[in-house]
């Protein structure tokens, strides 16, 4: 089931939020049959993927100020003008929430993430998930909120990652906890549907594809930009993909 930019479900340039939104694609992620990954030595984490309502003028700020040219080791599309390592202006309608990792984390500082971390023993993927969103950002849901699930991406640092979709209720306000994330922020399904997204790039260490997502005046890399891909793919536009081929960029392996 394809997700029709074009139906009634619009209010003006935003994707209403709304039950039929929900059971679009709550359909179209039970179509996908999920790969899976073995471990092979590495560690198993979980992200939360939220899908949440957005208002353009409550949510659309971007007010950090981060030099993204200091961790995106000269990535392609980073020289250009047009590239502030900002995402004002992206909310607004139907949305997808995303975190900036904090300055001060010894990992991966100030990159785009989705909450999650590393599976604890005895810790079911959809467990970790669960309680990483909350204590990132602040959002209790159940396994009632839960609507699909993507592809595991296997990362550079040694990782397994395992991506659980859910669907923000009216209760749920995301919260940054400054102990991990910087910032919080909800990235419209029109933002993720531009037509020159995603890009893909060559680098010199990998014959994989490097997969880039424009956001705003960002461009967001994998493992974070593959899922965002494969969400787009899978859960809005109703196609069967796989994004664990794709590359990330240097700068992110470590």
């Amino acid at each position: 089931m394809h997700f029709d930019m074009s139906k009634p479900s619009r209010h003006g340039d935003e994707v209403e939020f709304t039950d039929a939104l929900r059971a679009q694609i709550t359909h179209n992620l039970t179509q996908h049959a999920v790969r899976e990954h073995p471990l092979d030595g590495r560690r198993h984490a979980a992200v939360a993927l939220l899908l949440i309502d957005s208002d353009a003028g409550l949510h659309g700020d971007d007010d950090l100020a981060v030099d993204r040219l200091l961790d995106v080791g000269g990535a392609p599309g980073t020289e250009s003008a047009s590239f502030t390592g900002r995402i004002d202006g992206t909310a607004g309608g139907a949305a997808l929430l995303l975190t900036r990792r904090g300055a001060h984390l010894s990992a991966h500082a100030r990159q785009w993430a989705f909450p999650g971390g590393r599976i604890d023993a005895g810790e079911s993927p959809l467990d970790a998930a669960m309680r990483e969103m909350h204590e990132e950002v602040g959002v209790e849901v159940n396994p009632d909120n839960l609507i699909g699930r993507l592809d595991d991406y296997p990362t550079r640092s040694g990782y397994v990652m395992s991506p659980f979709v859910f669907w923000a209720g009216p209760e749920h306000e995301p919260i940054a906890n400054p102990d991990e994330v910087a910032s919080v922020h909800r990235v419209s399904f029109d933002e993720l549907l531009r037509p020159d997204s995603p890009r893909f790039v060559e680098i010199e260490e990998s014959d994989r594809p490097v997969v880039q997502v424009p956001v705003g005046g960002d461009l967001i890399h994998a493992p974070t930009g593959a899922i965002i891909y494969q969400f787009r793919s899978v859960g809005l536009e109703g196609a069967s993909m796989r994004v664990d081929s794709l590359e990330q960029p240097v700068f992110a392996w470590k």
